[in-house]
C-alpha cells in the first residue's frame, strides 16, 4: 500500500482525501530515495517496497486491512458480534473454514503472516491481467474524485516505464534560435543551440506531459536549479513573450506540415480556434493567463514548492 502511494503523493502531490490516512503514513517515514527510484527506473517499485520494508513501521496499517478482505467470506456469521470481536471472530472463522468456504488466506501464528488458499493462488495466477486492470480502473476512479481539476491523473498513479522524447520540442526551438535572437527568462543570458536545455514552466510532475506550450529553452544550469518549483509571478510575462516570440519565428519559417505539428496544442490546450490568433501578442496572453495561471494556483496548493527564482552563485576564484 505504502509503495503503491508514493509517488502519487510525494512525487506527484495528489491527494487521497480528508479521511484517509495513508499520506501521514508515507510523511512520517524516513526515507532515502536513490536515484533509480526517482529516475523511474524502478518501474516494478522493487527497490521502494525494500527501501519502506527497512523502516521501522508502525502496525496500524494492518489493524483493519487484513480482515476487512476476509469479512465478505463470513458476513452473516458476524452480524451479532460487536465491532471488538470482529477481529479474532474473522482470524477464527478463517482457519476454522479454511478448506470448504475457501477464503483468501487465514492467519498464520500469532497474525503475523498469512496462508494464501491454493484455489486462489491458481486463480490469480490465471487471471491476473484481469484483476490488475480493474484494480487499476477502481484506483483511479477514487483517485479523480478527490483530485478534481487535477491534470494528468491517469498518468500520475503509476510510475512511467519511461519519460517521452523531447526531440520534436528540441528541434522547434532550435529552429527559432538558428532565426532570431533568444534570451533565457530567468537569466537575460542568450542562449545557444550547443548550450539548451528545455524547462518545463509548470513542472512536469504536475502536468505529467511535454507538450510545446510549457516547454522553454533556458541553460542547463537553471533548469537543473529550478526543478519542480514553481517561478515567481516575475517570470510570467517573459515566459508568454518568448512562447509569442518562437511562434511568430516558427510560423515565418516552417512548412505547414510541420507549423500544424507545432501548434496542434496551443490550440487544443490553449483553446484556440483560429491558428493565427497564436501570433497576436495579447491574445496569447490572455489565454495564458486563463489556463495557466489558476493551473499555477491549483498547484501551489498542492504542495508544489513557490516562488522560484535564479540566483547566480558566485564562482570561486582558483
Amino acid at each position: 500500500m505504502l509503495a503503491n502511494s508514493w509517488y502519487p503523493h510525494t512525487y506527484f502531490k495528489l491527494s487521497f482525501g480528508l479521511q484517509d490516512k495513508i499520506a501521514s503514513k508515507l510523511d512520517s517515514l524516513n526515507l532515502e530515495i536513490s536515484q533509480p527510484i526517482l529516475k523511474f527506473r524502478d518501474t516494478d517499485k522493487t527497490l521502494l517496497r525494500q527501501t519502506i520494508n527497512n523502516q521501522k513501521l508502525d502496525s496500524s496499517l494492518m489493524r483493519f486491512v487484513p480482515y476487512r478482505l476476509l469479512r465478505p467470506f463470513f458476513e452473516e456469521d458476524l452480524v451479532a458480534l460487536r465491532p471488538r470481536d470482529l477481529h479474532s471472530a474473522i482470524a477464527r472463522l478463517a482457519a476454522q473454514h479454511f478448506t470448504e468456504r475457501k477464503p483468501l488466506y487465514c492467519f498464520g501464528k500469532n497474525r503475523d503472516s498469512i496462508i494464501s488458499h491454493p484455489v486462489w493462488v491458481e486463480y490469480l495466477r490465471i487471471h491476473y491481467p484481469v484483476i490488475e486492470g480493474w484494480a487499476a480502473w477502481k484506483w483511479l476512479e477514487y483517485m479523480q474524485k478527490r483530485n478534481q481539476g487535477v491534470p494528468a491523473v491517469s498518468s500520475k498513479l503509476f510510475p512511467p516505464q519511461k519519460r517521452d522524447s523531447l526531440k520534436t520540442q528540441t528541434e522547434y526551438w532550435k529552429l527559432v534560435l538558428r532565426h532570431s535572437d533568444v534570451r533565457c527568462i530567468y537569466t537575460g543570458e542568450r542562449l545557444s543551440a550547443d548550450k539548451l536545455a528545455l524547462d518545463h514552466y509548470l513542472p512536469w510532475s504536475f502536468v505529467a506531459h511535454d507538450q510545446l506550450w510549457n516547454l522553454i529553452p533556458t541553460l542547463p544550469e537553471v533548469n537543473s536549479s529550478k526543478s519542480d518549483w514553481l517561478p515567481e509571478a516575475r517570470y510570467f510575462d517573459r515566459f508568454v513573450g518568448l512562447q509569442h516570440q518562437g511562434l511568430t519565428v516558427a510560423n515565418k519559417n516552417t512548412g505547414v506540415r510541420d507549423w500544424n505539428k507545432y501548434i496542434e496544442s496551443y490550440l487544443s490546450d490553449l483553446r484556440f480556434s483560429e491558428e493565427l490568433d497564436l501570433l497576436d501578442r495579447e491574445k496569447l496572453e490572455r489565454a495564458y493567463k486563463s489556463m495557466l495561471l489558476p493551473m499555477l494556483e491549483l498547484a501551489k496548493n498542492l504542495g508544489f514548492s513557490a516562488n522560484w527564482r535564479f540566483r547566480h552563485v558566485p564562482s570561486k576564484q582558483q
